[in-house]
């Protein structure tokens, strides 16, 4: 299986390409790849989660019958405009990049990962450094104009759409209520910034932290959480709407026959963020299972991607 790290540039170049069938997420006049690729962002270096990654794509190649390529990109922008080019035929892509996508055009949602038969969930966190006086959100509301503030990508939903949504609601619009603020680029940039103190505040998810503990990057007490969400939907893996309809049915139905047939591979990507592996598997997912996320968003005054 071949591994390509695609930035905003690459999409870019690709765009100057001639359609052709070898051109990226290429189709035929019947809708059909020859190749599938899939864009996920991983700008994470977390060695296990490619190799999981790695296992899916092998399981779905031998059940479609065609390559299945992962193509890694730096940003959620990345994956969103590698969709949008029509460069890659599918993505990864949390929630918010997935609202902010189907704004413009049109995406399937096929699966997401699931407990009990239903979407997971997780939730987005406030962070602050574990040695420093902040202690809640009232304190850091009291000395906001005093304080740093970094959020993750302008697409990420637990990063930024969902704590800038409770910001405002406590009165605080990001865009003026704090002394600077930044995007650190991914999860793991966000938490060691709080954590070195460069940054006062910081937003994330907390399945990050079971990761950073278990590989020493943060120690117990590095960093205190002083705000949780509540429960966000899973991100879904989505399919443009020009693949062949009857080929993307084969492909959901190739993601759920991972329950059965490979249940280990599902155990060693959940015990990568989760204790609880009980019971997990993948799901059918819909569109409206996110309008939630956008009512959040659009209950946000001048939110945009690009922020």
């Amino acid at each position: 299986m071949k591994i390509r790290i695609l930035t905003l540039g690459f999409v870019l170049t690709l765009l100057t390409l001639a359609g052709c069938d070898s051109t990226p997420g290429a189709v035929d006049s019947n809708g059909m790849p020859k190749e599938l690729e899939i864009a996920v962002v991983q700008t994470e270096n977390i060695p296990e989660l490619t190799h999981v990654r790695q296992d899916v794509c092998k399981f779905l190649g031998k059940k479609l019958g065609i390559p299945v390529e992962m193509i890694y990109t730096n940003d959620y922008t990345g994956v969103i405009e590698a969709l949008k080019a029509k460069k890659v035929h599918m993505a990864d892509i949390p929630p918010f990049a997935y609202i902010i996508a189907t704004r413009t055009f049109k995406l399937d949602p096929l699966v997401t990962l699931g407990q009990n038969g239903k979407p997971s969930t997780y939730t987005s966190s406030i962070i602050v450094n574990g040695h420093s006086n902040l202690n809640s959100m009232a304190d850091i509301k009291a000395r906001s104009k005093n304080l740093t503030l970094c959020f993750v990508d302008p697409a990420s939903t637990s990063g930024h759409l969902v704590p800038r949504a409770y910001l405002n609601t406590i009165g605080l619009n990001p865009d003026n209520a704090f002394k600077q603020v930044i995007f650190a680029g991914n999860h793991l940039a966000s938490v060691l910034a709080v954590k070195s103190g460069k940054i006062d505040v910081g937003c994330t998810t907390s399945l990050v932290f079971k990761i950073m503990l278990e590989k020493k990057m943060i120690n117990e007490g590095d960093v205190r959480v002083v705000w949780t969400s509540d429960p966000i939907m899973a991100q879904p893996i989505v399919i443009r709407d020009d693949v062949n309809k009857a080929f993307a049915k084969k492909i959901q139905e190739a993601y759920l026959s991972i329950n059965k047939e490979r249940p280990d591979i599902i155990n060693k990507y959940v015990k990568l963020f989760l204790k609880d592996t009980a019971k997990r598997s993948y799901v059918v997912v819909k569109d409206a299972d996110y309008d939630g996320l956008r009512k959040i968003a659009a209950g946000i005054k001048d939110l945009r991607a690009s922020q």
